[in-house]
């Protein structure tokens, strides 16, 4: 999950604060006032003010003073390139972590180190003063050079979260994009900073070579009148239940240790009468898969270019629509990183045919029809695509008989209505399951903290985690730090799941367990995004002490693999991979790779879960027949700023 991803803050010189300081106003700070406000109340940036207030990233204090910089004295300054100038330095904010840093600059940890001889890259604090090497120092201050900052829009994100996620007004936002001023649409480019870069994109078609990975199975053993079967890695209660067609209390009944917590290498007993069958009770091992089999396989890409569209497009221009389109730019993200995958799919010798051809769909029509018959799609080893679901599901049905593989890349549905569909993207039922497992395994006591507002939230619980225990609201639909104690338990650890959007509820709850924490072992939960949390309200510091944890279907992946990833899409494309631009790659690489392994796309499913750039694939068979992605994170803020796996 990114949506709680460090902020990257632009470093000033220190010499460019102290002239601001000089021609700078004061201003006392009054109730309900925020950085943001403040800021914008004297057309500023919030990153301004914490420069001539650093003590002000720590929280407002009312009635304190504070210093403004002028706007017009600090849209005088600039500061022209000086050879001599060895270094700049930089000042860690709330949210910041060490990747921020070397993307941002674009220098490595050795690099850093080497002009930070005392700098321990696993304690960074807030408020701790970085020095930059020299290179770095040069190229931010080019002011014609302003380096490029995009962001995606997430479900759920407003203007002014973005806006507050890197310290610009809600203004320039939407100077830099005009085109958001009315609505803000989900998975829409912003410009956060410098100019859009025109790259002229076209579809084309290639064939490329591939190569693929090794696998490894266990057995089923029937005993008496049950099934045998061994918990794999990352199951669930939830998906124990819809695996075998049993309710969880039913499971639980018969596997009374599952009410301890479901645990690999478990052996649990299953009735022959349950909808299970031996190929589901394969074990699955996590593994990297390398070329096995060198027999050619085909692979088709259908995408949603919609070049007809474009061309019969007399009023916009294509770079106009690749400036307002934002279903186009995610196409062509995706499609991009696909372009990736196929590259190193020739790079490791792997043998397979690629197309890739134009879906031309919207919600409720595409050309899978036709496209189908022109290309003898029937006849591929496997689909990617389209995007739509319901275009999916006409895929599916017209190459079932022949029962090839196809792969939604971005649907989230729940059921899907054929065999052949392997949904990608983990829905989002399970993504919360997940975290509620994940807890169970640590023996842990759970307990909600649920507005009253979220009935969705208090309906999914009570149906499915019946041993989650909710916290008693006041008469006012408020919570006390007395009721949330009452149901704290000592020598556990306390998972407080929190669920609300309400500003005074998620500070009374955070006050709460803050001052637990001395008799309690306790840690913050929440099962989606909270934009509230990124306000200057809610003190960032409590956040990481109280190691907040969630579920996410993808992660910040820092490895050497990932970096040299995104190192090499920059190198083609000058800019940064966006998340579709990784899912591309991470779906047609996973894609491809199962292919070479000789044997079926499905017996690889079943056997083998895989992981990429940032997702992890680790497919089930579901009721409905197809199969899902269980390949869920669970993450926690750490207190060294940092974003890490949960194990």
């Amino acid at each position: 999950m990114k949506y709680f991803l460090a902020v990257c803050m632009t470093a000033l010189w220190f010499n460019l604060s102290t002239l601001a300081q000089s021609k700078a106003t004061t201003h006392k700070v009054e109730k309900g006032e925020t950085i943001n406000s403040i800021a914008q109340k004297y057309k500023v940036t919030p990153y301004d003010i914490y420069q001539l207030n650093p003590d002000v990233q720590k929280g407002l204090q009312l009635n304190s003073i504070l210093l403004i910089p002028s706007p017009s004295a600090k849209k005088a300054i600039t500061l022209p390139v000086k050879k001599e100038v060895t270094s700049t330095k930089h000042v860690m904010a709330p949210k910041e972590t060490l990747y921020g840093i070397l993307k941002k600059y674009d220098v490595t940890t050795e690099e850093l180190q080497k002009v930070n001889p005392l700098l321990d890259v696993q304690a960074l604090k807030i408020g701790q003063v970085l020095v930059i090497p020299s290179k770095t120092a040069l190229k931010s201050n080019v002011p014609t050079q302003e380096k490029a900052v995009k962001h995606i829009v997430l479900a759920k994100e407003t203007k002014y979260s973005i806006a507050n996620k890197y310290g610009i007004t809600i203004e320039e936002l939407e100077r830099k994009n005009p085109e958001i001023v009315s609505n803000l649409p989900i998975g829409y480019e912003l410009i956060i900073k410098g100019n859009p870069i025109k790259i002229a994109k076209s579809v084309i078609a290639t064939e490329v070579k591939k190569e693929s990975v090794q696998v490894a199975s266990a057995a089923v053993f029937p005993k008496g009148n049950f099934i045998s079967y061994v918990v794999r890695p990352k199951e669930t209660l939830y998906s124990l239940s819809k695996m075998s067609g049993l309710s969880q209390e039913e499971l639980l009944k018969e596997n009374p240790a599952l009410a301890n917590g479901v645990e690999v290498g478990m052996e649990i007993k299953i009735p022959e009468s349950a909808t299970i069958t031996p190929v589901e009770a394969i074990k699955k091992e996590f593994t990297v898969l390398a070329k096995k089999n060198n027999e050619r396989k085909k692979l088709a890409l259908l995408l949603p270019f919609n070049v007809t569209k474009i061309e019969n497009d007399t009023v916009n221009s294509i770079t106009a629509r690749l400036k307002k389109d934002k279903f186009l730019n995610m196409t062509l993200d995706f499609y991009s990183g696909a372009l990736m995958a196929i590259d190193s799919a020739k790079t490791l010798g792997l043998n397979v045919e690629i197309k890739i051809l134009d879906s031309q769909e919207s919600k409720n029509s595409s050309a899978v029809a036709a496209l189908t018959k022109s290309n003898n799609l029937e006849e591929s080893d496997a689909i990617i695509g389209p995007f739509y679901q319901a275009n999916v599901e006409k895929m599916a049905e017209l190459v079932l008989q022949n029962q090839v593989p196809v792969v939604s890349p971005l649907s989230k549905e729940n059921e899907v209505k054929f065999a052949n569909i392997f949904q990608s993207v983990p829905n989002p039922d399970a993504v919360k399951n997940a975290m509620f497992d994940y807890m169970r395994t640590k023996g842990g006591n759970m307990i909600a903290v649920v507005d009253k507002k979220k009935g969705s939230v208090i309906k999914f619980i009570s149906d499915n985690h019946k041993d989650v225990r909710f916290v008693p609201l006041t008469a006012t639909g408020g919570v006390s730090a007395e009721s949330i104690k009452s149901l704290l338990v000592k020598d556990k650890m306390n998972y407080v799941v929190m669920e609300t959007e309400n500003t005074g509820m998620i500070k009374a709850t955070l006050s709460a367990l803050m001052s637990a924490m001395a008799t309690y072992k306790v840690q913050l939960v929440i099962l989606e995004p909270n934009e509230t949390l990124d306000t200057d309200e809610i003190n960032f510091s409590s956040l990481t002490k109280l190691k907040l944890m969630y579920p996410a279907v993808s992660r910040e992946n820092e490895s050497p693999e990932a970096l040299i990833f995104e190192k090499e899409y920059k190198k083609k494309n000058k800019v940064y991979p966006s998340v579709f631009a990784t899912r591309g790659f991470d779906v047609t690489f996973d894609t491809l790779l199962r292919l070479s392994q000789g044997k079926k796309f499905e017996e690889t499913t079943l056997e083998v879960t895989t992981e990429q750039v940032d997702n992890k694939f680790d497919y089930s068979k579901n009721t409905t027949g197809g199969y899902s992605n269980n390949g869920i994170y669970i993450l926690y803020y750490d207190t060294d700023l940092t974003i890490k796996e949960a194990k």
